[in-house]
């Protein structure tokens, strides 16, 4: 019966046009979704959007599933330089991904790319900021430092620029993510 549902849901999602997100009363599991709508995990990406603080698994318009998360002590404003504590946006790729000491797992994303580097030009050929400022890098999506949940939890922009969600969120979506997997970051 779950299967009709759902299979009537996306018909009616395939003639909108839209998004989709199947209904919560379903409460599918990620798996469940792929194996429900014949997905291919190697279709995943993340969608990652700064002013809803949220990241978002995807295969094309189809929503796996949503996870709060937060970002730098600056969270809105485009990364323009190294320590100015903001998020990059563009789209980027998963570059590595490993268990981390400080923040559970830590999936590096290949920032700076070129787009990265022509808006930091352009940056400073405008003078938008110091002569001297270098463009960073290691930016990534990590958990949190143990004892530490409530930084997810009360929304709390305590990273130098990357994207941090609970451990528990971070360890489901390390499962579902490639090297390679597509990170689209925008606000």
């Amino acid at each position: 019966m779950i299967f009709l549902s759902v299979i009537f849901h996306l018909f009616s999602f395939l003639s909108s046009g839209s998004a989709y997100t199947p209904p919560q009363e379903l409460h599918l599991t990620i798996d469940q979704k792929l194996h429900a709508f014949q997905l291919d995990k190697k279709d995943i990406e993340i969608y990652i959007d700064k002013t809803e603080h949220t990241l978002t698994l995807k295969v094309g318009k189809i929503e796996l599933k949503q996870y709060k998360c937060v970002f730098g002590g600056n969270p809105i404003t485009d990364k323009k330089y190294e320590g100015d504590q903001c998020t990059p946006e563009g789209v980027f790729h998963i570059l590595a991904k490993y268990p981390h000491p400080e923040w559970n797992k830590f999936m590096l994303i290949d920032y700076p790319t070129k787009q990265s580097w022509m808006k930091f030009q352009a940056n400073k050929t405008h003078g938008k900021i110091p002569a001297n400022a270098t463009i960073g890098g290691s930016v990534g999506i990590h958990g949190v430092p143990a004892n530490k949940p409530y930084l997810i939890e009360k929304g709390i922009n305590w990273t130098l620029g990357c994207i941090s969600l609970s451990n528990s969120d971070v360890d489901e979506i390390y499962r579902y993510v490639d090297i390679g997997t597509k990170v689209i970051i925008a606000k």
